[in-house]
């Protein structure tokens, strides 16, 4: 793939002549990057290394025991490996693997957090589904045959039905008359053809490394192409899980309110307030260092390091550990500054209670953070869906248990979400131990009190951007408290219905994301563009169906939360605005991530940034306070906010070279590559007494 060149660049943009961007003056296409958005590979080959060295003494031992395990495996499954085999590939040959790191985010609140620019690793099993995505691309193509189920299903090619089916559902990027592959035969091609039935004719698919081969040709040759068809089947792939994740996570919140709601408006209030404390205080700040997870332990697993895996989740979890002590002090002590931010003590006492409750469900936060980067980093993206199919519906048996059962009333709200939140890990724990995952754990060690400079120096960044995002929702939290307990409230039930539709345009975002990086890093950047603006149709149209039903069902959503007339009326007449918002929303979502996809995360970020302190905040609070709009106002400075963001960063997207793009993406690998290659000549022995390990 290294000589396989990107097709022609223009210096000065795109071949009719336009810059990059019409912003340029102001976002040119080679912005300097502040050092949180450098590329952070150095640090992990820092932290790695010096784990390598403290590790090496025991390499032998380790590398003993693995191999023996590996042998034993081997007799039990020869047959299978036997049959496995043939698809192995290197993971630095997965052009196309999926990587959705922002599954491990999922508060589900107006705003898509910043990640790294490390490409992380890809697993095994990543690497099998970027084979697939090879296949599907070639298969489009008529580079290699299509499978006989597929040829099968299709109607008739000369009939109406078949001549509308393949226009509207038909992957296939070209209809040749006759398909490039019925003169090319394959190492596994029989010699002899039978005619008996209309499906022998067709080829056999090619192995993997036949699969590769054949693809890094085609790409060089300019003759792969995609269809919106295929990008739409491979985002609604790729987000469904992903959604299905996202609000099983967030049902756990969800649970929360809509049991507090039934307790009063005053408990509703209290609920809001305390959950977007503890949000931006605590859960906010423990993703955002969490992230740097991402790349360690890919890069630890990708590098054959595995049982460095486990130490890096270890790590970060005493890291986050001690990092809640002063964060437990405040909640405890929480009422004093609470009483000054609202008029409200009665919601002022209570949000301090959920508080001091929720500190019980520390550790499990933490340590829930770090058990999902554990198992991802393997390929291991259900085990997290598993875990929350079981403690989600749990969540909601513990708030009825203790609020109406054991008559705890708002403390059990509060203890059922600190159970759940300790649950979850637990959870994550059996599965691993029970059914798979269990291979990057070697047990506790004392090494994961050592190397934190490196691991808190690249966890930072990620930290900042995220808590300067999420810190404008806590000061509108404030503010709806200043117009009564009613309106904050509303602003509970607002937040929540709104925080839910997201989660179905983040998803989109990030498949989005994922999608466009791996199709410029395969220098297909046609084809990158047609992902984008088939993401940026399917994000519209999300963002109108969330607007249907919030318009449609205004008045019926606040009565699923609470029986109170005046937080109901409150809330129907401003998730108007929310509704116009989720357009919005959407777009610049989805906008945010095809950004990251191209590598063009920092003008995203800045463009965020503008948006919420200069354009939504300014206005939220004028139209709130001076106008007399109140909650109403404070959502209309948030839906000019998120409009200003999409229409920059979808500006920017329209008028920018995706050919320049793929060439910088390029030349960032080959980058990584060299940096790589001299860090381990740097290291030889380092890395070779432990290559086994």
């Amino acid at each position: 793939m290294a000589e396989s060149a990107p097709q022609d660049i223009h210096p000065h943009g795109r071949p009719d002549g336009r810059r990059h961007s019409i912003l340029s003056e102001f976002l040119p296409e080679s912005l300097p990057m502040p050092p949180s958005f450098l590329a952070t590979s150095p640090i992990v080959r820092e932290i790695l290394s010096r784990d390598i060295a403290e590790c090496s003494s025991e390499s032998d031992e380790h590398s003993e025991h693995e191999q023996d395990h590996e042998h034993e495996h081997a007799v039990s499954d020869s047959d299978s490996e036997s049959h496995t085999a043939s698809h192995h590939r290197h993971a630095s040959d997965a052009k196309l693997a999926f990587h959705p790191n922002g599954v491990a985010y999922g508060l589900g609140y107006s705003a898509v957090p910043i990640q790294g620019l490390d490409r992380p690793v890809p697993n095994p099993h990543e690497v099998e589904e970027s084979l697939q995505a090879e296949v599907d691309l070639l298969r489009d193509n008529d580079i290699i045959p299509p499978s006989t189920a597929h040829h099968q299903s299709w109607p008739r090619r000369g009939s109406v039905v078949g001549r509308l089916y393949r226009h509207i559902f038909s992957t296939r990027a070209r209809d040749h008359d006759e398909p490039i592959f019925s003169n090319v035969a394959y190492e596994t091609t029989p010699l002899l053809h039978s005619d008996d039935s209309a499906s022998e004719h067709l080829l056999p698919t090619p192995p993997a490394d036949e699969i590769h081969e054949r693809f890094e040709e085609a790409v060089a040759a300019h003759s792969v192409k995609t269809s919106w068809q295929r990008e739409a089947k491979t985002l609604v792939m790729y987000s469904a899980p992903l959604i299905a994740t996202f609000l099983l996570h967030y049902s756990v919140t969800i649970g929360s309110v809509l049991t507090v709601g039934r307790l009063g408006m005053v408990e509703l209030a209290a609920v809001n307030l305390a959950t977007m404390t503890a949000s931006i205080t605590c859960y906010v700040p423990v993703q955002g260092l969490a992230t740097c997870l991402d790349t360690l332990c890919s890069q630890a697993y990708g590098s054959g390091h595995k049982h460095l895996v486990g130490l890096q989740a270890q790590r970060m979890t005493w890291m986050l550990w001690i990092l809640m002590i002063p964060i437990a002090f405040l909640w405890w002590f929480s009422f004093p500054i609470l009483r000054a931010l609202v008029p409200s003590e009665e919601t002022a006492e209570l949000a301090a209670l959920y508080l001091r409750v929720l500190i019980l469900g520390m550790p499990g936060v933490a340590a829930f953070e770090s058990g999902k980067r554990f198992v991802q980093s393997q390929g291991l993206f259900h085990a997290t869906t598993y875990t929350l199919l079981i403690g989600a519906p749990l969540s909601f048996f513990q708030n009825w248990l203790f609020v109406f059962k054991f008559g705890w009333h708002f403390a059990g709200a509060a203890t059922a979400m600190a159970v759940t939140q300790n649950l979850l890990p637990l959870l994550l724990v059996l599965y691993v131990r029970f059914v798979e995952g269990s291979q990057c754990w070697d047990g506790l060690s004392r090494k994961a009190f050592r190397n934190w400079g490196p691991m808190i120096k690249l966890a930072l960044p990620g930290m900042i951007m995220i808590e300067a995002q999420f810190s404008v929702l806590e000061i509108l939290t404030i503010a709806a408290g200043q117009f009564g307990t009613a309106n904050l409230a509303a602003q509970s039930v607002l937040i929540t219905i709104t925080s839910t539709s997201f989660n179905i345009p983040f998803p989109l975002a990030i498949a989005t994301s994922t999608r466009v990086a791996n199709l410029i890093g395969a220098y297909l950047s046609d084809a990158a563009r047609t992902t984008a603006k088939v993401a940026i149709v399917a994000a519209f149209t999300v963002g109108l169906f969330n607007l249907t039903i919030l318009a449609t069902l205004r008045r019926v959503l606040p009565k699923v939360f609470t029986d109170d007339e005046e937080v109901i009326g409150i809330v129907s007449r401003v998730i108007l605005v929310c509704a116009v918002m989720q357009i919005f929303d959407s777009l610049a979502a989805v906008s945010h991530g095809i950004l990251r996809g191209v590598g063009r995360q920092a003008i995203g970020g800045y463009a965020n940034l503008f948006s919420y302190y200069l354009v939504a905040l300014p206005i939220s609070l004028s139209t709130a306070f001076s106008l007399g709009w109140e909650l109403s106002g404070l959502w209309v400075g948030v839906t000019v906010g998120l409009a200003v963001v999409s229409a920059l960063e979808l500006l920017y997207l329209y008028n920018s070279d995706w050919d320049s793009a793929a060439a910088q993406a390029e030349a960032r690998m080959r980058s990584e590559d060299i940096n790589n290659a001299a860090a381990a000549e740097r290291k030889p022995s380092v890395l070779s007494s432990s290559t086994s390990s």
